[in-house]
């Protein structure tokens, strides 16, 4: 039986869904970068601050490399997804999988773009002075060593531990304390949610990547769209 075309396929659909969360985090991160000082803090309620930080490494400003290996390695992972994706979408596949995977690359994009361009457009931001746009490529940094901007601060529980643990006693405890941005969601979400509900898809990886070619060639039996 042919199947019909449907205007909002799978892969259509991966690409909207990148497209909406790159503006999103592009527009909140602009929006701080040039509103706020580095170091300010808004107060939205007891546990959600909008606190403007900046950071050269990964996810929640974890870092293990130096900020031009981490750029490239975060391009080819980039790359990697979005050529899996891309085989993906031609075989047998779920749907939620699809956007699981659309939403972690988005998430990692948004990122890489900040190091990519942020370096050349923007001032640096300081604790006195508002950042603002500056000719293309006489920003604060050169290409791939931007900043990423983080904004989001949920300090859901400040307490102190007791006197009597050891090492920590009597310090504050701040339960959730890392500052992140909309990128990092995305690819936080979206992994956890790769992880509990599509395993099983994950465990295909190779087999996608590695039979491609086979899946390219025009197998006859292979349903076809109706003309």
């Amino acid at each position: 039986m042919k199947r019909k075309s449907v205007f909002l396929s799978d892969g259509r659909l991966s690409v909207l869904l990148i497209a909406v969360i790159l503006i999103i985090d592009q527009i909140i991160k602009v929006t701080v970068k040039t509103n706020m000082c580095l170091g300010e803090s808004i107060r939205v309620t007891d546990w959600f601050f909008i606190e403007f930080i900046e950071n050269n490494g990964m996810a929640y400003g974890i870092t293990f490399f130096n900020k031009l290996v981490l750029s490239l390695f975060r391009i080819a992972l980039i790359g990697v997804i979005a050529y899996y994706i891309c085989k993906l979408v031609r075989r047998e596949h779920s749907t939620g999988y699809v956007v699981c995977l659309s939403v972690i690359l988005a998430g990692a994009a948004g990122n890489i773009f900040d190091s990519m361009f942020y370096g050349l457009i923007f001032e640096a931001s300081t604790p006195f002075d508002v950042a603002g746009l500056v000719p293309f490529g006489s920003g604060y940094a050169s290409f791939l060593h931007g900043k990423v901007v983080d904004m989001f601060y949920f300090p859901l529980i400040v307490t102190t531990w007791p006197d009597w643990m050891p090492f920590w006693g009597g310090r504050e405890f701040i339960f959730f304390s890392p500052v992140f941005n909309f990128a990092d969601a995305c690819i936080s979400v979206g992994a956890v949610v790769l992880f509990i509900f599509y395993r099983k898809e994950l465990e295909s990886i190779n087999e996608v990547l590695l039979h491609s070619r086979k899946a390219d060639s025009g197998n006859p039996d292979r349903d076809v769209a109706e003309e």
